[in-house]
């Protein structure tokens, strides 16, 4: 019943037309033409990875977590209503839509929208991306992944780790916690932060090419308040990146280089250092900002402690098991 991947995301938005630049001209999707009130975006051969539904608040819809067979959907749907959680089956309508063979929804304690999917459907036509870029990272690592605000940590680790089976990366506990989780070889698919909130904090983009993120920074700063957070390196992940505000408000991290974990032997751990290395600093908060400051401070003793990342490795044993057996 294992989830595989994070699949797909959806995300309400009227502001469609300024969703369709932001995702092709500046990230590199490609967009696909349904004709109807929502816009679709590939990133590699799957039909659709973000969904953008054309009504309801600006912010998250929901998110598509994948599992590899029927039966695995059946378990995890089972293990769901036994822990007295209500699943829906939907029939082909809304499968259809998007572009998977079968499709359960549920939602998480601060009534996020989940779907779980099996059997999604590839594109007959090759990816052809909205700005040349080299690609995005998926392929059994899934789209990317998601972070989320949640108003209390310890009420919901409860539903994604031991329910959901989400395996715990690492954690952070100060200035405010943040958990992180793997369903793959991917460092997180999805985790969360502790600000009192709901809602999506942000999700994430990989590239195949440290220049496509460098230009793709370039392309920001052209933007009004197209950066949020300066670009930097994440230091649980290793990955390099930026932030940019979407035309709903909330960030989209495009990065590169971040790291692939081992499932099979990782084990979790807290992290002291702050969430980066370097960079990152949040542009979007006021500059005298109690978390801004903050954050600044760790990236300064982390300078001064000589603390550093490893730089990406081109191998890694739990991705080559992943491409050899498939």
């Amino acid at each position: 019943m294992s989830i595989t991947s994070l699949g797909y995301i959806g995300i309400n938005s009227k502001k469609l037309n300024d969703w369709d630049d932001f995702a092709t001209n500046l990230l590199g999707m490609q967009k696909v033409d349904t004709g109807g009130n929502s816009g679709l975006f590939r990133m590699d051969d799957r039909k659709q990875r973000l969904i953008v539904t054309g009504e309801g608040e600006e912010d998250l819809a929901f998110m598509g977590w994948e599992v590899d067979t029927p039966d695995d959907l059946d378990a995890l749907a089972s293990r769901l209503e036994n822990h007295g959680i209500k699943v829906t089956w939907h029939g082909g309508p809304l499968a259809d839509q998007r572009h998977v063979a079968r499709l359960i929804s549920f939602c998480d304690p601060d009534g996020n929208r989940l779907e779980a999917f099996c059997g999604p459907e590839v594109a007959s036509d090759p990816f052809l991306s909205g700005r040349p870029i080299s690609g995005f990272k998926t392929g059994s690592l899934g789209m990317g992944h998601a972070v989320l605000h949640v108003e209390n940590v310890q009420g919901i680790l409860h539903f994604y780790r031991d329910i959901l089976g989400f395996n715990v990366t690492d954690y952070g506990l100060t200035p405010y916690p943040l958990y992180f989780f793997h369903v793959n070889g991917r460092h997180h698919s999805f985790a969360m932060v502790g600000s009192g909130r709901k809602g999506i904090h942000h999700f994430m983009v990989e590239l195949l090419s440290l220049d496509d993120v460098g230009q793709g920074y370039d392309i920001a700063q052209e933007r009004d308040e197209g950066i949020a957070y300066t670009l930097g390196r994440h230091s649980n992940d290793h990955m390099m990146s930026f932030y940019t505000n979407t035309p709903s408000k909330f960030f989209v991290e495009y990065g590169w280089g971040a790291q692939i974990v081992d499932p099979d032997t990782w084990q979790p751990f807290e992290t002291t250092e702050g969430p980066s290395t370097w960079g990152h600093e949040r542009l979007y908060l006021p500059e005298d900002d109690a978390v801004r400051k903050r954050m600044r401070e760790m990236r300064h003793e982390t300078a001064r402690t000589g603390f550093r990342a490893p730089d990406p490795q081109p191998n890694c044993a739990w991705l080559d098991r992943v491409i050899h057996s498939e």
